[in-house]
C-alpha cells in the first residue's frame, strides 16, 4: 500500500466517525440552532482546536510506542483491529439521526468556542479512535512520525470543519434541511461501517506479517 492510499483509507475511516451524529455534532448544531451561524462557527473552531489536541496525543502515543515498546506493536494492532470491528458493527447497526437535537442554552460566541474545545477534548470516542487508528496508519516506511501525524491532523481538521461547518450553516438557516432526510445519515454510517471491517482485516494482516 502506498502512502497516498494509506492516507485515503484514513480519510474514509475519519469521515465515517465524524459523519455519524455524536457529542461534537450535537453541540455544533444546537449552538447554530439557538445562536445562529456565528455561534455555530465558534463551536466548530473550538472542536477544531480539540482536533489538534487529539493529533498531538496520537503522535506522542505512536512515537513513544515505537521507541519504548516496539514489541507491543503487534498486540496494539490486533487490539486496534478488534476495536475497528466493534465500531464497524456499531455503524452497520446504527440508526442515529439529527432529528432530536434541541437548542443549546444561550451563551456568548467565546463561550461556544471554549465549550466546543472542551467537548471535543473530553470526547472518549475521539481518544479511542486515535489509540486504535493511529498505530495502524503511522508506519516507519512512510517517514517521520511527526510528518505523518501532521498530515493526518490536517485531514482531521478539514473534514471536521467541512462536515460540522456545513451542518452548522444548515441548522442556522433551516432545521428542516437536517431533519428532512434521516435515511441519508443512516446509510452513510452503515456504508462506512463496512469499510471499518475491511480496514480491521488489513490491520490484522499487517500485524501478523510486519
Amino acid at each position: 500500500m502506498s502512502y497516498a492510499q494509506n492516507l485515503w483509507l484514513y480519510f474514509v475511516l475519519l469521515f465515517g466517525i465524524i459523519i455519524v451524529p455524536g457529542m461534537d455534532m450535537f453541540f455544533v448544531i444546537a449552538n447554530a440552532l439557538s445562536g445562529g451561524w456565528p455561534r455555530g462557527l465558534a463551536a466548530v473552531l473550538g472542536i477544531n482546536l480539540g482536533g489538534i489536541w487529539h493529533t498531538l496525543f496520537g503522535a506522542f502515543f505512536v512515537g513513544a510506542l515505537t521507541q519504548l515498546a516496539p514489541q507491543l506493536i503487534t498486540a496494539i494492532l490486533l487490539a486496534s483491529a478488534a476495536y475497528m470491528c466493534w465500531v464497524g458493527w456499531s455503524l452497520v447497526n446504527s440508526a442515529i439521526t439529527v432529528g432530536e437535537i434541541g437548542a443549546a442554552p444561550k451563551r456568548s460566541v467565546a463561550s461556544a468556542f471554549t465549550q466546543g474545545f472542551v467537548t471535543c477534548v473530553l470526547n472518549p470516542k475521539a481518544y479511542m479512535f486515535v489509540l486504535a487508528v493511529y498505530p495502524s496508519f503511522i508506519r516507519p516506511q512512510f517517514g517521520a512520525v511527526w510528518a505523518q501525524a501532521l498530515a493526518m491532523g490536517a485531514l482531521t481538521l478539514v473534514t471536521q470543519f467541512t462536515i460540522y461547518g456545513g451542518l452548522g450553516a444548515a441548522a442556522a438557516k433551516s432545521r428542516a434541511l437536517l431533519t428532512g432526510h434521516p435515511q441519508v445519515t443512516i446509510r452513510i454510517g452503515r456504508a462506512c461501517g463496512l469499510v471499518f471491517f475491511a480496514v480491521a482485516a488489513l490491520t490484522v494482516w499487517h500485524a501478523l506479517t510486519a
